[in-house]
């Protein structure tokens, strides 16, 4: 989602930004349907970036329309509510604290912890240890992170 961000912010690409969103729609979606650690990340990503206002493009919107129509066709595991909850509270706090921060604060930690972005990374570890599900969410939810990440850096080469 970021290099679709990326296009769509910084060149304006609206149809490769929306064809790369619906790209990262079904990818999670169906990612969301078959496992319910996935749908906890996803779904709490979707509602803390809706919270903070984060859904700002065309773009997103597409994103959003493909993700909630897979999941609604094809319905997404049973969870807990409260362990949703808290995760959404870390992915908004997250969108929060990543715009905010550096306009705050000039303290270098903290603003290192909110540009990557690490309370959904904290919480969803925490959750792990305590058995919300297992410990590989962790790590999945790394490497998506990472995927992130590298996204970003394709973009800034390529473009």
């Amino acid at each position: 989602m970021k290099y679709s961000d990326d296009l769509f912010d910084v060149n304006q690409d609206l149809v490769m930004a929306s064809g790369i969103g619906v790209l990262c729609g079904l990818a999670s979606a169906f990612a969301t349907i078959s496992d319910v650690g996935a749908a906890y990340i996803f779904i709490s990503i979707l509602i803390g970036n809706l919270l903070a206002l984060k859904v700002d493009g065309i773009h997103h919107v597409i994103t959003l329309l493909v993700f909630i129509v897979i999941c609604l066709i094809a319905g997404i595991p049973e969870m807990s509510l409260a362990v949703l909850l808290i995760c959404i509270l870390g992915a908004l706090a997250d969108e929060v604290g990543h715009e905010l921060i550096s306009t705050v604060a000039d303290n270098k930690f903290l603003n290192l912890f909110f540009e990557y972005r690490f309370v959904l990374k904290i919480v969803i570890l925490l959750l792990a240890i305590c058995g919300a599900f297992d410990i590989m969410v962790f790590v999945y939810f790394i490497l998506f992170e990472i995927a992130y990440l590298i996204g970003g850096i394709f973009f800034e080469k390529l473009n």
